[in-house]
C-alpha cells in the first residue's frame, strides 16, 4: 500500500546569545573589556529607515563599529540588505560578529527569565525571549535590534486563509497547517507552564500571534551549521539576503577565533562572489531546500526546476499478512516501516525506492522470497524486477496515487503556466502558483515513469529467469535449455 502525503518534521533546533535585561532597568549594551569591532558598518545614508539609523548609531556609540567597513545597510528590492561600499573580491570577509552578540539559549539563561526557562526546548526559550524583549519596548536592551525585525515575512505560516486556499491540494498546505498546529501546541504549553505562573516577569499580554512572529523570525533569520549548533540568530549578519544565482556548495560563513591569544569566537561572513561597489552582497541560503521549504522558511521560491520536489511516503501496513517479515527485511537494510522519498523534477527516482516498493508488493507466488533462507540475499533480488505481477502492482499503485493527488488541485498545469506568464502577480499568489505547479509537474513525472514501466513489463527479466540462468537451465535470452536425454 502506498500513500502520498507531506511529512511535517517538528523543529527541535538549538539557538543562541547577548544583552542582559531586567524589567525595570534602562536599556544598556554589555560592557566589553576589550572592545571588539564588527567590521561592517558605517553610518547609514539618508533615506535609511530611522530604526536602522538608531541601530547602527547605538553600535557606534559602544565602539563596536569602526570606519573600515566594506558593506553598509541599505534599501534593496528584498527590503533591507547589505550593500558593498567598494569592490569586494570573492571570499573576502565582509562582516565579523563576536559571540557576545549572538542570540542563543545562553542569552535566555543569563536574562531575568532564565530561571523559568529551564527544561524548555531551546527554540521555544529563545522565542519567548524575543517576544518579551519586544513587549518591553524602551526598557529592552535589545530594542535597537528588535525594532529592525519585520512584523512578518511572506512565509506561508503568516498567510491568511484566503491566501492559503491558493495552495489547495499541495503538500505545502498540509505542511504549513502542521507547523502552525505545532506552534500553537507549544504556545499553549508555554503559556500554562511559564507565562501565566510568572506574571511578574510577563506583566503584558503575550498571544499566539506573538509566538508565531518569534517562531518565524527564528526560522527565517537563523544561521545553521555553526560549531555543532543547529541554529544561531546573529543580529546584523541576518540582513544578508539570498541569491538563486549563487550555486557554490561552500558555506559563506564560519566560526573562528578572534585572535591568537583570544578565546572569543567570531561569526565570520564572507562574500561568495565578486561584487562591485553599490551592488548587494548576497549568499546562497541552502542549495538542498525545495521550493516548498524556501516558501515555508523564508517566503520566496526559485524558478530552477531542481527546486521543485514532491515527497512520496510509503509504508508497510500492519494489516499485511507478512508485516513482520517485511519490517525485519526493511530494518536490516537501513529502512523502516515508513519511508520518505523526495522526488525532484528532472531527476531520476531515488535508487532505493524501487527495491522498497517491490518489498511492499511481495505476496502470492512471490512470498517465498520472504522466507528466512533468503533473508541475507533478498535485498539483492529486490534491486531487480521480481515478477510481472509484482512489478505491475507497483505501477498501478503509484499511478493511482499520482492521479488521486493531482485531482486535489483546483487548477491544471496549463492554467498555472498561463497565470505565471501574465506576470505582475501578488508575491504570495506567485509563490502559491509556483508551488502547486512544481508539485503537479513532479507528480506528472512520477506517473510517466511508471507508465513507461507498465509498457515495458514484458521486456523485463524477472527472478525466475535469472534463477534459471544461474542454474544453467536457460540461455542468454532466457529460453529454456533442453533437459538431458531430450531429443
Amino acid at each position: 500500500m502506498a500513500t502520498l502525503f507531506t511529512l511535517t518534521p517538528s523543529s527541535n533546533s538549538s539557538f543562541f546569545t547577548p544583552f542582559k535585561t531586567t524589567l525595570n532597568s534602562k536599556p544598556h549594551f554589555p560592557t566589553l573589556r576589550n572592545p571588539l569591532s564588527i567590521r561592517c558598518f558605517r553610518p547609514p545614508e539618508t533615506g535609511t529607515p530611522p530604526e536602522i539609523q538608531k541601530f547602527w548609531g547605538r553600535l557606534s556609540d559602544k565602539g563596536i563599529i569602526n570606519a573600515k567597513c566594506p558593506v553598509k545597510p541599505g534599501i534593496v528590492p528584498e527590503g533591507l540588505g547589505l550593500v558593498a561600499q567598494k569592490d569586494i573580491a570573492r571570499n573576502e570577509v565582509v562582516l565579523e560578529v563576536p559571540k557576545k552578540f549572538w542570540i542563543n539559549p545562553d542569552t535566555v539563561a543569563a536574562s531575568e527569565i532564565g530561571s523559568v526557562c529551564n527544561g524548555l526546548k531551546p527554540w521555544v526559550s529563545v522565542a519567548l525571549f524575543l517576544m518579551r524583549e519586544k513587549k518591553l519596548g524602551d526598557s529592552s536592551a535589545w530594542k535597537p535590534y528588535i525594532d529592525i525585525l519585520p512584523d512578518s515575512t511572506n512565509s506561508t505560516i503568516y498567510w491568511s486563509e484566503e491566501e492559503l486556499s491558493e495552495l489547495q491540494g499541495s503538500q505545502l498546505l498540509n505542511t504549513t497547517l502542521g507547523v502552525k498546529e505545532l506552534v500553537a501546541n507549544e504556545f499553549a504549553k508555554l503559556e500554562e507552564e511559564v507565562i501565566v505562573p510568572n506574571k511578574r516577569l510577563f506583566p503584558f499580554d503575550i498571544t499566539l500571534d506573538d509566538f508565531l512572529w518569534a517562531f518565524g523570525m527564528l526560522r527565517s533569520r537563523a544561521f545553521t551549521r555553526l560549531e555543532g549548533q543547529s541554529l544561531v540568530l546573529i543580529p546584523m549578519a541576518d540582513l544578508i539576503n539570498h541569491s538563486p544565482d549563487i550555486t557554490a556548495q561552500d558555506y559563506a560563513w564560519e566560526v573562528r577565533g578572534a585572535g591568537l591569544f583570544s578565546r572569543e569566537l567570531l561569526f565570520s561572513l564572507r562574500n561568495p562572489i565578486p561584487v562591485k561597489a553599490g551592488g548587494q552582497v548576497l549568499i546562497q541560503y541552502d542549495l538542498n531546500k525545495s521550493n516548498a521549504e524556501l516558501a515555508l522558511d523564508y517566503g520566496f521560491t526559485e524558478s530552477r526546476s531542481e527546486r521543485n520536489a514532491y515527497t512520496l511516503t510509503l509504508e508497510i501496513p500492519e494489516s499485511d499478512p507478512f508485516f513482520g517479515d517485511k519490517l525485519d527485511i526493511a530494518e536490516s537494510n537501513g529502512m523502516g516501516e515508513t519511508a520518505y522519498f523526495d522526488i525532484v523534477l528532472g531527476q531520476p527516482l531515488p535508487a532505493i525506492m524501487l527495491p522498497y516498493l517491490r518489498l511492499l508488493a511481495l505476496g502470492g507466488d512471490d512470498a517465498f522470497l520472504l522466507e528466512s533462507i533468503f533473508r541475507n540475499s533478498i535485498w539483492g533480488h529486490l534491486d531487480l524486477p521480481v515478477s510481472p505481477s509484482n512489478e505491475e502492482l507497483i505501477c498501478q499503485v503509484i499511478r493511482n496515487a499520482c492521479t488521486s493527488a493531482l485531482s486535489g488541485y483546483s487548477t491544471t498545469i496549463e492554467e498555472d503556466e498561463k497565470l505565471l506568464a501574465q506576470g505582475d502577480l501578488d508575491m504570495r499568489l506567485e509563490i502559491a502558483i509556483t508551488i502547486r505547479l512544481g508539485e503537479k509537474k513532479v507528480l506528472q513525472q512520477i506517473d510517466e515513469v511508471f507508465k513507461e514501466r507498465e509498457m515495458e513489463l514484458s521486456g523485463f527479466e524477472y527472478y525466475q529467469e535469472r534463477r534459471l540462468k544461474d542454474l544453467g537451465l536457460a540461455g542468454a535470452q532466457g529460453e529454456k535449455l533442453p533437459w538431458i536425454g531430450e531429443v
